[in-house]
């Protein structure tokens, strides 16, 4: 292309664009013909792709139990109910038996049975184009997008990390896979379709409770039904050709941004519908930094010999300095509960030992009292008789 029709190119979609990628080729006179041609195609494969209609959303507040008898007769979970209800937890990332009077809810007014409708992110994902698997994880809006070859194929609800174990962001890859996992940590937990995405740290996707918050000890928490197909969607761990682990070899995971954990509900209620105030991608996900795991929120047991461990070291100062995290927040260490347990069972165990053995010397004392007792008495009847036998 010369210089003469690109000029009239750039001249005719400017004029022709209204929205922000014809902004930003007006203000850059660097972008060449080649970005252009790129934004221009992205921009039709997205239109191409998006063919849900529009949804129009509103908050319903549960002011009083009448409200929310209306609004569980339309959203509770049923078998002929399945769509409105898996809509409904999906829009508000939270199970509905985490709906209580006081609520404030968001609604859509016409259900859609693909959850790829109400998705905040784009329906493609042009930088991505070139992944056979890519997950996008929002902290801000507690959700994630699976990708393949740029195109969204999922959009389901999550709940991440809390304020003192947060979901850090950056680039992850999935790792290996269970179908039914108890935790190392707290063999109590007990988690269904778990996705490993960091083999150290312990983070992974998997099923759990749902209140609509980020609440996880710095998992990803999914509800059921989409537990269960990432775990069928999903590519674990390479190996090399000394069959050692290849790191960030499995499916690409990169998480962005933070949750605002002074919200009261999260900011998915701010929506007006599904077209409007999409989170935008751009960029090559794998230009994205591997995300830095403070050590304490590695157990105890591998802190000494983990890989890269000085990594680990100043990951706390790093996300402080860049402003992920705040200073005045102090996280909690990695617990291990089971070691804990077992501490305290072979503590009991111990206490018991050493009780009996107190018990038993007592009891061998009064034995021998008793026995000495018994032989003075037998001394005394015997002198007793003697005397009387003189």
């Amino acid at each position: 292309m010369n210089k003469f029709l690109l000029a009239a190119f750039l001249i005719l979609f400017i004029s022709c664009s209204e929205n922000n990628d014809s902004e930003i080729i007006e203000k850059d006179s660097t972008i060449t013909s080649d970005q252009v041609l790129k934004i221009d195609s992205c921009k039709v494969v997205s239109e191409q792709l998006d063919t849900f209609p529009k949804i129009n959303y509103s908050k319903f507040v549960v002011e009083d139990w009448d409200k929310y008898l209306e609004l569980k007769s339309k959203y509770k979970y049923s078998k002929g109910n399945k769509e409105a209800n898996k809509a409904f937890i999906t829009l508000n990332r939270k199970e509905f038996r985490f709906v209580k009077v006081g609520d404030t809810v968001i609604v859509p007014d016409k259900i859609v049975d693909d959850m790829r409708a109400y998705s905040i992110f784009p329906q493609y994902y042009c930088d991505a184009k070139h992944l056979e698997k890519l997950i996008i994880v929002s902290n801000e809006y507690q959700c994630y997008g699976a990708y393949e070859f740029g195109k969204l194929v999922r959009f389901a609800a999550a709940n991440t990390g809390k304020k003192r174990t947060p979901t850090f962001p950056g680039r992850y890859a999935l790792v290996w896979r269970d179908r039914i996992r108890k935790s190392s940590l707290d063999s109590t937990w007990v988690l269904p379709y778990t996705w490993n995405f960091h083999r150290y740290a312990g983070n992974a996707f998997h099923q759990f409770t749902m209140p609509g918050r980020a609440v996880s000890h710095s998992c990803v928490r999914q509800f059921m039904t989409d537990a269960k197909w990432l775990y069928n969607w999903g590519s674990g761990v390479k190996l090399d050709s000394n069959r050692k682990q290849k790191w960030l070899s499995g499916t690409p995971v990169v998480i962005t941004g933070m949750f605002d954990y002074d919200r009261k509900v999260g900011p998915w209620l701010d929506f007006i519908d599904n077209k409007t105030g999409r989170v935008k991608l751009s960029g090559d996900p794998m230009d994205v930094d591997e995300a830095y795991i403070p050590i304490q929120q590695i157990p105890e047991e591998i802190q000494g010999w983990i890989p890269n461990r000085k990594r680990y070291l100043v990951a706390e100062d790093t996300l402080i300095a860049r402003g992920v995290i705040d200073s005045n927040v102090r996280l909690i260490a990695s617990v291990n509960f089971n070691k804990r347990r077992r501490e305290r069972e072979a503590k009991k165990r111990r206490d018991s030992v050493k009780n009996e053995q107190t018990t038993t010397q007592s009891t061998n004392i009064d034995i021998i009292k008793q026995n000495l007792e018994s032989l003075e008495g037998q001394e005394i009847e015997i002198r007793k008789d003697s005397t009387e036998k003189k």
